[in-house]
């Protein structure tokens, strides 16, 4: 099967400081991939570097067949990747309705599109909210905000930089049932957070980076009968 998402020998960097060090990642089409390690692994510059939002030093990254390291952001969403960033950068002074709408396309005419109608049903508080400015939302609304933008890219791949963190436990289930979701729906994920537990659960394969390199992957059983590893790569 060819991979939806391929990325081969990445370099990058801040500077003169070399981050990611030979970085590689494999995506397939409908599958679910962890991106995990401890903070300032080289998690993010990965992701930054995926989207145009960081310069590719060295190395390749295919997405369907076509090679887009160093394309600028808005051409790699173009070819059907969605991002929610760490931080979630919703527009604090647009209405939810704007925020949803602001970026919506679907370019690659899907045949059951993401509509606002989709999104208030995967996220009812949203549909609650409608009216109320980006700024005005809670943490846990405001990222329900941005994976619902993300979707209404119709991205063929999504992806999601620290999807709970910062979170309320009753939030954070809502948005891994909102994720388990989409992959039964054939999406293809990219996710990158702290809590495994749930990530055991809703991913099929799991790749640990340790200074900017990757030092592990393998499936979630692997991964789970394995505690050396998450003590030694993740704390946990």
């Amino acid at each position: 099967m060819s991979a939806l998402l391929q990325v081969e020998n990445l370099a990058s960097g801040y500077g003169r400081s070399q981050v990611l060090y030979g970085m590689r990642l494999r995506i397939d089409a409908g599958q679910c991939v962890t991106l995990l390690g401890r903070n300032g692994m080289g998690k993010t510059t990965t992701i930054r570097s995926i989207m145009g939002m960081h310069p590719v030093w060295q190395g390749q990254v295919w997405f369907n067949g076509a090679e887009i390291q160093n394309l600028p952001s808005h051409r790699v969403a173009q070819h059907g990747i969605g991002l929610v960033p760490e931080g979630r950068q919703i527009f604090p002074n647009l209405s939810v309705e704007e925020n949803l709408i602001a970026t919506a396309a679907d370019r690659h005419k899907k045949r059951v599109p993401w509509t606002l109608p989709r999104i208030y049903a995967l996220f009812p508080r949203l549909k609650e909210r409608v009216g109320n400015f980006g700024n005005q939302l809670s943490g846990g609304e405001q990222q329900m905000l941005a994976i619902g933008r993300a979707l209404m890219t119709n991205p063929a791949l999504l992806i999601l930089d620290e999807a709970t963190e910062g979170l309320s436990p009753l939030v954070r289930q809502e948005i891994w049932a909102a994720l388990a979701l989409l992959r039964r729906e054939g999406m293809a994920i990219l996710v990158i957070d702290k809590n495994l537990a749930p990530l055991l659960q809703l991913a099929d394969h799991h790749t640990i980076v340790e200074k900017g390199q990757v030092v592990w992957e393998g499936g979630s059983e692997a991964l789970r009968a394995d505690p050396e590893t998450q003590q030694k790569y993740l704390g946990a």
